[in-house]
């Protein structure tokens, strides 16, 4: 049961045929099924002999880079899947006369350019559902941005820890506060420079400046 050694045209040739109906090794996505079948294959099929192996072979490189994260048991062998049966057939001008097996059987390896040309823009159809399925469901990384705040008290008398506490006792889902510091910026006066983490789609720059100046005791003002 399953693929035969893709070593040989024989489990080549059963994978052409597998496919010949099939975008994928098994299911409506790409799978461990089809990552290992991939691995398994030493080169791309011959795209004459195996247009349909040769198909799904381009088209699964194309998720090389996402081959640990598809679904499916990463540790079972390719030969575990495919065909229940291990018959196939071989090049028609290879195979041996009078097998009994009657013509109607044998799969058709070299199919012409109409029937080519029609499973290939099924299998693109198919492609570009399962492109948009994908990005559809796919959540967009949220986009950050680092950033230096400078938070200035009114004059030399004003008390920093306190800036600072009441500065970090603001909480919003998307920001995280950073290290800090005190830097000297003449007669006596240090303002408070802190570092931040913000998600753009959630925090407005803008709308935390004023809340910090709402401390109206301590915050002079803030510069980004």
């Amino acid at each position: 049961m399953g693929f035969a050694d893709f070593a040989s045209n024989v489990g080549i040739t059963m994978l052409n045929n597998w496919l010949e109906t099939r975008s994928y090794i098994v299911g409506y996505g790409p799978s461990q099924a089809d990552v290992q079948s991939f691995k398994a294959l030493k080169e791309a099929p011959d795209s004459k002999k195996f247009p349909h192996a040769a198909r799904w072979y381009k088209h699964i490189s194309s998720y090389e880079s996402e081959f640990s994260s598809l679904p499916g048991d990463p540790s079972k062998a390719y030969t575990t899947y495919g065909p229940e049966k291990t018959e196939t057939t071989l090049n028609p001008a290879k195979a041996p006369a009078n097998e009994g097996v009657d013509d109607d059987e044998d799969v058709d390896l070299f199919a012409s350019d109409d029937e080519e040309d029609a499973a290939a823009e099924k299998l693109k159809n198919e492609r570009l559902e399962e492109y948009k399925k994908k990005k559809a469901g796919k959540d967009k990384p949220a986009a950050k941005s680092i950033v230096t705040l400078d938070v200035k008290p009114w004059d030399d008398e004003t008390d920093m820890k306190k800036l600072e506490a009441n500065t970090r006792a603001i909480e919003q889902d998307g920001l995280v506060w950073g290290g800090s510091k005190l830097v000297a910026v003449g007669f006596g006066i240090k303002k408070l420079q802190i570092n931040l983490v913000i998600e753009d789609e959630k925090v407005s720059l803008d709308d935390l400046q004023e809340k910090i100046a709402e401390d109206e005791d301590h915050v002079q003002s803030t510069d980004v």
